[in-house]
């Protein structure tokens, strides 16, 4: 197959993304129209919460595009980390919404505002059926499909915002029924808390993942004790780990054999080892005849 031709799986998760996206884009324009008309705190909020659904999927759309994407001379490594760049601006401006919505909903708390609860509580059921709906489309259930990373990520996001929509109709009930305008929003400020959630994880990753960081499911002496298994291995150091993207990781080492070891069978099962147990395929790996640490500057 050719390394820039689409996986079949890709095309078929980036139409369901597709599908998911225009639904997610119109119930958010619902949302917002909604919010305003019915001067309901929680559904703004909550429409803010879907931009992290759209966020996730259009995120997951260009992981998909970007795969197919040739690296060039002048980008060595293509443009693997354009979605990271994407995400942690996403998440800091998801941050900076959150807390606007926050400043509102305290000055709401202690100066209330009419809510039209009915108007809430029916925007708020289409979107249960609408994030329910979602949620099935990129879930591993449709055709049996084991969906990639990119899905699984959009799975969680519509998820989440199935917990707000429930939020938002349970915020527009007390309201109809109690009279309760605090409820509104109270709501507003949970589903604030449940942005945050939600983008915490993007954030933190594309900080990782830009700082170079180990990724967090690798154990780098583990590793370390692995590679000295290798027969003929006396010593292994310079050994760094780090991520291209969320789905590629790179790894660099130098090696000490011994004199009499068979170099090509050591950087043979290194190799081997490496790709199989931590599904490493960017390696460089320096074989050295002796311990030349000493002739070489202190690293990390």
């Amino acid at each position: 197959m050719d390394n820039h031709e689409p996986h079949p799986h890709a095309r078929f998760d980036q139409r369901r993304l597709l599908i998911v996206l225009g639904v997610t884009s119109a119930y958010f324009a619902t949302e917002l129209v909604g919010g305003y008309l019915t001067g309901s705190l929680a559904l703004l909020s909550d429409a803010v919460h879907m931009l992290t659904d759209i966020a996730a999927l259009c995120l997951g759309m260009l992981t998909l595009w970007i795969s197919t994407r040739p690296a060039s001379s002048a980008k060595s490594y293509g443009y693997l980390r354009a979605e990271i760049l994407g995400a942690l601006l996403n998440g800091l401006f998801l941050w900076l919404l959150v807390v606007f919505i926050w400043i509102e909903a305290f000055e709401r708390l202690q100066n209330p505002r009419p809510v039209s609860g009915l108007g809430v509580m029916a925007i708020a059921v289409v979107g249960i059926g609408v994030n329910t709906f979602s949620a099935w489309m990129t879930s591993d259930a449709p055709g049996g499909h084991q969906h990639g990373m990119a899905m699984r990520a959009a799975f969680v996001h519509v998820t989440s915002d199935l917990v707000g929509s429930i939020g938002v109709l349970a915020s527009g009930a007390l309201n109809y029924f109690t009279g309760w305008m605090q409820a509104d929003p109270a709501v507003s400020i949970l589903i604030g808390v449940l942005v945050l959630y939600g983008s915490w994880g993007l954030v933190r990753e594309g900080v990782d993942i830009l700082m170079e960081s180990v990724p967090r499911h690798i154990d780098l002496d583990e590793m370390r004790t692995d590679l000295l298994a290798v027969s003929g291995t006396e010593e292994v150091h310079d050994l760094h780990v780090w991520c291209l993207t969320t789905r590629q990781i790179a790894l660099s080492a130098h090696a000490v054999v011994a004199a009499d070891a068979d170099r090509d069978r050591v950087l043979a099962e290194m190799c081997h080892l490496l790709q199989t147990k931590f599904d490493i395929h960017h390696l460089t790996l320096q074989l050295e005849c002796d311990n030349r640490r000493r002739h070489e500057p202190e690293h990390f």
